[in-house]
């Protein structure tokens, strides 16, 4: 996730401070990573320093400056461009996965117990996932079926390796 981006579009509403801008990002996005503030205000520096957002205001009071930021029109431009450029699929042709079950076969160890305890994680996360997807909303929702397609491609995967297990050991052992 582009958090630049993000934070961008959410001061297309508006100008907010720093500590709003993590509030909004966190409640609309950071279900399983919440920003830290840290990583919110050096990229609000990032951003102001690129001419995508500039100060609206500052606020004293009894602690640090609070300044208050707005998207500029080449902020704007810059968030639709981002949007409008699809997003580079991930092949996932380099998988760890399939990277220990040849290290097993080359070794000698028992890459069938590999699989089946894989398969066992993979379900596990996926029982936890639709628990989730249940009681949530419906962002949880969605955020659940990505990443439940997603294991359902991995559970064929590790179907598909395990019928020919046999071949890919003959494959790689030399």
């Amino acid at each position: 996730m582009s958090i630049g981006h993000t934070l961008l579009a959410l001061l297309e509403s508006g100008p907010r401070h720093g500590y709003d801008l993590k509030r909004a990002f966190d409640a609309r996005f950071g279900h399983d990573r919440p920003l830290h503030y840290g990583q919110v205000y050096a990229t609000m520096s990032r951003l102001l320093k690129n001419g995508l957002v500039e100060v609206d205001g500052i606020e004293h009071g009894d602690g640090p400056e609070r300044k208050r930021y707005a998207i500029t029109d080449a902020g704007i431009t810059d968030v639709g461009r981002w949007l409008a450029e699809p997003e580079k699929p991930e092949p996932y042709l380099q998988s760890v996965l399939y990277t220990k079950v040849v290290v097993a076969l080359l070794t000698g160890r028992d890459a069938d117990s590999l699989l089946d305890t894989q398969r066992a994680e993979h379900l596990r996360l996926m029982r936890e996932l639709t628990r989730r997807k249940v009681s949530g909303d419906l962002a949880d929702q969605l955020i659940c079926d990505h990443a439940l397609f997603h294991l359902e491609a991995d559970l064929r995967w590790l179907e598909i390796t395990a019928a020919r297990l046999d071949q890919l050991a003959a494959a790689v052992r030399p």
